[in-house]
């Protein structure tokens, strides 16, 4: 559906005379799959339903207040009748913000009149997840005479969270967009973004930087094929469309100004071009790109602002002699306000790398006479520690800016990251993912 004109998200410009102007026009389509949370541990509660028509219960939810109120809708009960124990959570990555399993408990020990522990097999947690949806992206540039990006043109389809519960919701919202896609920061002149319907099929959910990781992955990777069609750098790229340093806020070339940004207030939280400049250059510099690397070596950058926060991310693939492919080093460089806790904000980037690194090589969900074919780590890959990347590296900026989130960051930027340096290792672009070991 990607072919035919979509819904206009935002507009700047006007993208026809930029394509009828053209030196030079890249069309490319990137496609992602279906991703399963496929935490280490399946979801659990234990539920305690008294006689007097109150309920304990003790799970590891990552939204106690949306528990809370699903068991009392369940139970047909008033919510302060029911007392939410959180647990330590294990793996979480947005599938234990969703309170199925925990009602599933309070029914359960309302129906046996006694305590009952839910465990979910791993089966069953795969096969039943709230998936993140699959998605196509097809992006249309122009180069002009003068060997400058003209126009950009971004098609992008995949089923809303939304359509869960609302099977009218076609197109993803105001907010899915925002991850990403809608707040392109670029100085083109001119932009066209669209979208598609697209039903949902299967149960969508958050998955750890939810539509960030489709949309980053085609930017940055188309991004960096324009980059090799002008024959300029391609980080020295994105700090000449940054342009100077100043606050963006996307909402005059949007339909009815709507940019979510997070959910907070646009004049607090800026969409600002110099903090993301800093970043690509830190992590230049401390990745020494541009510096000689031996055979059988490349590097590949990416940046991404999501959740707040700016990051910039570099990393190295190599080919041994027996042309087997490993990740021996990532650096990423983050600028996400005060640093409150450095070693919580490394190991979530040491974390957001590995997890990464299982979205774009091994992982996938499919479909077959509607039914999950995954049903365990045999079949829903996530990298083993050969696959891992060997020393990540977490650049963090000094900032008295407010703090912003450092959970899901990390994800974004890595996967066209390692993209991009596989296509300069390699030869060959990749525009669908997983693209495999």
């Amino acid at each position: 559906s990607t072919a035919k004109d979509g819904k206009i998200r935002r507009t700047r410009g006007n993208f026809k005379t930029a394509r009828q102007g053209a030196a030079k026009v890249i069309e490319r389509t990137y496609a992602a799959p279906f991703y399963a949370h496929s935490t280490i541990e399946p979801p659990a509660a234990i539920a305690d339903y008294k006689g007097d028509g109150t309920v304990e219960i003790w799970a590891p939810t990552q939204h106690p207040q949306w528990a809370r109120q699903a068991v009392a809708a369940a139970l047909d009960i008033d919510y302060k009748q029911v007392k939410m124990n959180v647990t330590l959570l294990g793996g979480g990555f947005g599938r234990k913000s969703k309170p199925d399993f925990v009602v599933e408990a309070a029914l359960l020990s309302k129906a046996a009149k006694s305590p009952v522990r839910v465990q979910w097999t791993r089966q069953c947690d795969l096969n039943h997840d709230f998936y993140h949806s699959l998605s196509a992206q097809r992006i249309k540039a122009t180069i002009d005479k003068d060997g400058k990006i003209s126009g950009w043109n971004h098609h992008t389809v995949f089923p809303a969270i939304g359509a869960t519960g609302n099977a009218d919701e076609v197109h993803p919202s105001d907010g899915e967009l925002g991850l990403g896609c809608t707040d392109f920061p670029y100085n083109v002149p001119h932009i066209q973004i669209e979208t598609h319907e697209s039903k949902a099929h299967t149960r969508i959910g958050w998955l750890r930087s939810v539509s960030n990781i489709h949309h980053s992955f085609a930017i940055n990777c188309m991004m960096d094929e324009l980059a090799e069609a002008r024959g300029v750098d391609p980080l020295q790229q994105a700090l000449e469309y940054l342009g100077e340093d100043r606050n963006i806020t996307f909402t005059e070339e949007m339909p009815g100004g709507k940019y979510e940004n997070y959910g907070e207030p646009i004049d607090a939280f800026p969409w600002n071009t110099g903090r993301m400049k800093r970043v690509i250059e830190r992590v230049a510099k401390e990745a020494g790109w541009g510096n000689a690397l031996p055979e059988g070596q490349s590097l590949g950058f990416a940046s991404q602002k999501s959740f707040l926060t700016y990051v910039a991310c570099i990393v190295k693939v190599q080919k041994d002699t027996n042309g087997k492919i490993s990740i021996p080093e990532v650096h990423y460089a983050v600028d996400c306000g005060v640093a409150v806790n450095t070693d919580r904000i490394r190991s979530q980037f040491e974390g957001g790398a590995q997890f990464a690194t299982s979205l774009a090589m091994t992982s996938a969900i499919t479909f077959e006479n509607g039914k999950v074919k995954q049903n365990n780590f045999d079949t829903y890959q996530i990298i083993r520690m050969p696959q891992s990347p060997k020393k990540i590296h977490v650049h963090i900026v000094e900032s008295q800016e407010k703090p912003t989130g450092v959970g899901e960051p990390p994800v974004p930027p890595y996967i066209p990251a390692l993209c991009n340096a596989m296509y300069k290792l390699t030869g060959e672009r990749i525009y669908k993912l997983p693209f495999g070991s």
